[in-house]
């Protein structure tokens, strides 16, 4: 009986299925991707804090953005990348550990559709309401959709992976590069509906919010946009509105062929790469997206980037 029990408790990770001639390839690939998520995600955090004119709402905002990149991609890459070199048939992990990892990527996901819909929120009270913006837009109001937007999703997933948790479980395989809810509820052997309604229902209704207010407040900013004569403020305010859109449209896209896919068991290696992409995919490019197509981020990056180059001068020209 407690044999049994152990195993209960220790399912086998499926993993990724990478044959071992392209395990070195893979594994440097993928790490590599998960070097560069961090510095570029954490760097843009630092420049953001250090710069004071860097201190305005929608830069902090957007550091929301870079943290819960960072905190997805390490909840999920490294224990990919330490599986890589491990046969198939003996990735285990622990039963605690496969549900935290499922709601470390829910709680991800969640995150990133709540934070990109206050991000929303700004830039609408930036360019509609121009002479309200200073006095709605302060510190304290920042920090209230920060957390209202973490708040939120930690509510939802809490919910979402305890309804999975309180299952029973009759199977020890996770048939995914890591584990997820689906992966937790598939374990079971009891009847999983209301996990399939609810989860289906938290994802649908998440992605319509997110997909309403975005749409909702770009036809209004556009509006405005179209009904100014003022060709500079136009070019600014469309310049970060497609690069917020940008980002969102990348999230939407990544997120909803997962589940797609997830109702499709004949196509589960076609999952499983999705599965990994959004972890991959939306952290690293966020960073590069925001920090290059935004003028005031760009330019301090370049004026940071000229300084060490003529410090770097000087110290040559001191030497010679």
């Amino acid at each position: 009986m407690e044999n049994q029990t152990f195993n209960m408790d220790v399912l086998q990770l499926e993993g990724l299925k990478v044959s071992p001639d392209f395990s070195i390839p893979a594994f440097v690939l993928l790490l590599l991707i998960y070097i560069f998520i961090m510095v570029s995600n954490i760097s843009l955090v630092v420049l953001i804090f250090m710069e004071n004119s860097l201190h305005e709402p929608m830069y902090l905002l957007f550091c929301n953005m870079s943290i819960n990149d960072v905190f997805g991609a390490t909840a999920i890459i490294p224990r990919v990348l330490s599986d890589l070199f491990t046969p198939v048939t003996e990735r285990y992990i622990y039963y605690y550990e496969c549900v935290v990892q499922a709601f470390c990527g829910h709680f991800y996901a969640g995150a990133s559709h709540t934070v990109l819909m206050i991000m929303a929120f700004d830039r609408y009270m930036a360019i509609c309401n121009p002479l309200r913006y200073a006095t709605i837009m302060t510190n304290r109001m920042v920090v209230m959709l920060s957390v209202g937007a973490w708040g939120t999703a930690f509510f939802l997933i809490v919910i979402l992976v305890g309804l999975s948790a309180r299952l029973s479980r009759c199977r020890r395989l996770v048939s995914a590069p890591f584990c997820d809810n689906a992966s937790l509820f598939k374990l079971s052997c009891e009847n999983i509906l209301i996990n399939h309604i609810y989860g289906l229902g938290t994802a649908m209704g998440t992605m319509a919010c997110s997909l309403c207010s975005v749409t909702l407040t770009y036809l209004r900013i556009a509006m405005v946009c179209f009904n100014s004569k003022n060709k500079t403020v136009n070019s600014k305010a469309l310049q970060t509105c497609a690069t917020h859109l940008a980002v969102y449209l990348i999230l939407l896209l990544s997120g909803n062929i997962i589940i797609i896919l997830h109702r499709f068991e004949n196509l589960s290696d076609e999952r499983k790469l999705a599965s990994l992409l959004f972890i991959v995919v939306p952290p690293s490019m966020n960073a590069v997206i925001y920090g290059l197509q935004i003028k005031a981020v760009r330019e301090k990056i370049m004026i940071i980037f000229n300084k060490n180059k003529m410090k770097e001068r000087n110290k040559m020209s001191m030497q010679n």
